[in-house]
């Protein structure tokens, strides 16, 4: 729930755009009840909404909405980095990447190729803002002024086609990387010289959107976390489907949990696709570790490797991860070594609290972590996540 300041609906067409600010829906309950139609020409329906024609190169500003509803397809702002994943508009099969009813992924297309192009390039991207549903009713809450791309990403990261499957039909869709700019308040003087198409040479064009343009410099809106210490329900995923997935894996390795360390292993480096080589030990020689392996860092000419040890947990989500479950694994944890716990469940508070209040240098995937990153990988339901646990079995990789 933001925590900024509140828009009545009849304020917002003249209203500012501030970081984390509700604006109010209507209350006529019908479709002219949407705040963001009420902010921005930019029409009532669905999560892209431009100002202007993708087809023809007309955009002025784009506005992206979330729901934070769409599970196969989960758009991502880390507050702690300033990056925001969002996936373009081709989200069924029956059409080509780029042939989308709103021309979401022909602009994506077009606006990453010209953020890796001149200034004169990147005077042609339009704006784009990013909002998220809020409560009551239609209300929107604003998120930031977006630029394409964020600093650590080259043209290959930012903007990827990937595949999917519904129904046995593969289609592709875009995988875009944004990076939210350092910009609390935008003026309603900058939206009207936006939509009049002077949005670089306004007066009222926000420094870092300059910058971006001039230089492709990102100053993103970057918020640390100031705990690092999460909830039971922070932990477990509340969507149906999300339980689900975790289901699926709980009940395969049903009491044959050693049977389950293999898949932690594969589950981490979806988290962290930069582990090396990583081997399960057995069972009477672990050791207190279920795993050993090497995380690699540097360039791919003279990397470096860190050494960590692994322990997992296929537990219930009835069941918590305690102080003797970790205490088990900081006990094995070497000099100059890492630590990753990982669960189908969560870590109770006081096993968290003597984890990250020590200083222990654990990594902690708890059950919504993992249901993230097979989400992110492209498994984001319960059969999905069967058929990747099948191919691991057959010796296949999905």
């Amino acid at each position: 729930m933001s925590a900024g300041p509140i828009f009545p609906f009849a304020a917002l067409p003249s209203a500012d755009l501030i970081v984390d600010a509700v604006y109010a829906g209507g209350t006529a309950r019908t479709a002219g009840d949407d705040a963001l139609a009420r902010l921005l020409p930019v029409g009532n329906q669905g999560g892209f909404r431009p100002k202007g024609s993708p087809r023809e190169g007309t955009v002025l500003v784009a506005a992206l909405y979330t729901s934070g509803t769409e599970v196969d397809w989960p758009d991502v702002l880390d507050a702690q980095t300033g990056v925001f994943t969002y996936f373009g508009d081709n989200r069924q099969p029956g059409r080509e990447l780029h042939q989308t009813q709103r021309g979401g992924n022909l602009l994506l297309r077009d606006v990453f190729e010209w953020s890796h192009g001149t200034a004169a390039d990147r005077r042609r991207v339009p704006p784009f803002l990013l909002f998220h549903k809020a409560v009551p009713g239609r209300s929107t809450a604003f998120n930031g002024l977006l630029a394409p791309g964020a600093e650590a990403l080259t043209s290959d990261d930012d903007l990827v086609a990937i595949w999917r499957s519904t129904g046995g039909q593969r289609f592709q869709n875009y995988r875009a990387r944004f990076t939210v700019l350092d910009v609390g308040h935008i003026s309603r003087a900058w939206i009207t010289d936006v939509l009049a198409g002077h949005a670089y040479e306004s007066e009222h064009c926000p420094a870092a959107w300059r910058a971006w343009v001039d230089g492709r410099v990102y100053t993103p809106l970057e918020a640390p976390a100031t705990t690092t210490m999460r909830s039971k329900g922070q932990q477990l995923p509340d969507d149906a489907a999300g339980q689900a997935m975790l289901a699926e894996i709980r009940n395969r390795f049903k009491d044959r949990e050693h049977d389950f360390e293999p898949v932690a292993v594969e589950l981490w480096r979806l988290v962290a696709p930069a582990t090396g080589r990583c081997d399960v030990t057995r069972p009477s020689r672990d050791g207190g570790r279920d795993a050993v392996g090497e995380y690699v860092l540097g360039p791919s000419s003279d990397p470096i490797t860190l050494d960590f040890a692994l322990e997992a947990k296929c537990y219930s989500p009835t069941t918590p991860v305690g102080v003797r479950d970790v205490a088990r694994l900081i006990s094995r944890i070497r000099h100059r070594e890492f630590g990753v716990f990982v669960t189908t469940s969560y870590i109770a508070a006081q096993a968290y609290s003597e984890v990250r209040g020590d200083g222990h240098p654990i990594a902690l995937i708890c059950g919504q972590d993992i249901v993230d990153a097979l989400k992110a990988h492209g498994f984001t339901d319960a059969s999905s996540v069967r058929g990747w646990l099948d191919a691991r079995d057959n010796g296949l990789r999905l």
